[in-house]
């Protein structure tokens, strides 16, 4: 079977529910059953949505026998343009920049205050294309733009050099923030 299957289903994106991620996937095993190969993208994007989709990925590969690939989902941008970088909010009062050319990073993702990532734009070429998944009131213009699902699909099948290795990770912009449980003091009780 060299038969590539490309297929997205798109709904809306509710942070606060996550169920209809897995009836989407559920749907597309009932019609094509088992894949050969699954792809998906590691971020930088929502932290807990792109956890969310590596971890049905990592259990689908198992559960199949599956190949698996992952790719940065900026990369897939669905957008025409062959050079282009992409901004967003990295949170904490941060922004993060990366170029994308052929669907590989070039550059970054580099993450920047929101005076840096003012002068940042103000240097840039005025012809390379900006793109985010957000409005970030900047005040250089910027396009929106999503990943897309297919095109995820089309470098796994172009076996694009951009293939990030394996064990998956979320791809984070800076280190995770990790606030450690102050030690419990046992207290005696006298009786």
């Amino acid at each position: 079977h060299d038969q590539v299957v490309l297929r997205a289903i798109d709904w809306p994106n509710d942070r606060r529910d996550s169920a209809r991620f897995f009836e989407a996937l559920n749907s597309i095993a009932g019609e094509f059953g088992p894949a050969d190969e699954i792809v998906v993208g590691v971020g930088p994007g929502s932290y807990a949505g792109t956890r969310i989709a590596i971890s049905a990925a990592i259990g689908l590969q198992f559960a199949w026998k599956s190949a698996l690939t992952g790719f940065p989902s900026i990369c897939a941008l669905n957008v025409s343009d062959s050079d282009f970088w992409v901004i967003g909010d990295a949170r904490r009062e941060s922004f993060f920049a990366a170029r994308v050319r052929e669907r590989i990073f070039v550059e970054g993702p580099l993450l920047c205050t929101r005076q840096e990532m003012e002068t940042r734009l103000t240097a840039m070429d005025s012809r390379t294309a900006l793109y985010s998944s957000e409005e970030l009131g900047l005040s250089t213009a910027v396009s929106i733009a999503f990943p897309s699902a297919i095109n995820l699909g089309k470098m796994a099948a172009a076996k694009s050099p951009g293939a990030v290795v394996i064990p998956l990770q979320p791809m984070y912009l800076r280190e995770p923030h990790i606030t450690e449980a102050k030690p419990k003091t046992l207290r005696t009780q006298n009786r």
